[in-house]
């Protein structure tokens, strides 16, 4: 059994015969009364993402995960597959499992979460880089506002960029909310 207070994004437990891995951890302390724990979790079973709250001092059943660092190779409609570079071991993980699937670039190593041998969840970095494949014509703005426009980035997925931003840049975004958060060093 471990603490709510150690439930940090990435560990996995288990509650009510389900198995959850936590994405964000909250900790909120009002006057008095005693705090509350309330973390952002998503089920390893079924993929679905909920909140849950928690008193302090309660405790929830900890799960043995082991993590492999492995290389992501393709996806296809309903998998994303991964290769153990060392024994050349292969892996699927469905789709509904991996909900920012879109941010894993082919060839690049991610710490992949396994519980009994099989294959539970990818975790991926917070800050990723991207190359823009796709956008309107960079122009000097006024600095003062933040005025932003469309772009397509190598994985497909658009995002809004500042006007200075130009085809060819690379830039870090957020795999969590898919925003853009600076221009990367080329």
């Amino acid at each position: 059994m471990i603490s709510v207070t150690e439930l940090r994004a990435g560990t996995t437990y288990e509650e009510d015969g389900q198995y959850f891995t936590v994405l964000s951890y909250e900790h909120i302390k009002m006057g008095r009364g005693s705090a509350n724990i309330k973390v952002k979790v998503r089920n390893l079973k079924t993929g679905a993402t909920t909140e849950k709250g928690y008193t302090n001092g309660a405790k929830v059943a900890d799960m043995p995960v082991h993590k492999k660092e492995m290389q992501y190779l393709y996806k296809d409609e309903e998998s994303v597959y991964f290769m153990n570079s060392q024994t050349f071991e292969q892996v699927s993980i469905p789709l509904n499992l991996v909900p920012e699937h879109e941010f894993l670039k082919e060839g690049e190593i991610f710490p992949v979460s396994f519980l009994e041998g099989k294959p539970l969840s990818v975790l991926l970095p917070p800050k990723m880089v991207f190359k823009v494949t796709e956008t309107a014509p960079g122009a000097k703005g006024n600095s003062a506002t933040n005025v932003f426009k469309e772009a397509t980035l190598e994985n497909n997925i658009k995002t809004k960029v500042p006007l200075f931003i130009n085809v060819g840049d690379k830039i870090r975004v957020d795999t969590r909310t898919g925003a853009y958060t600076e221009k990367a060093q080329s």
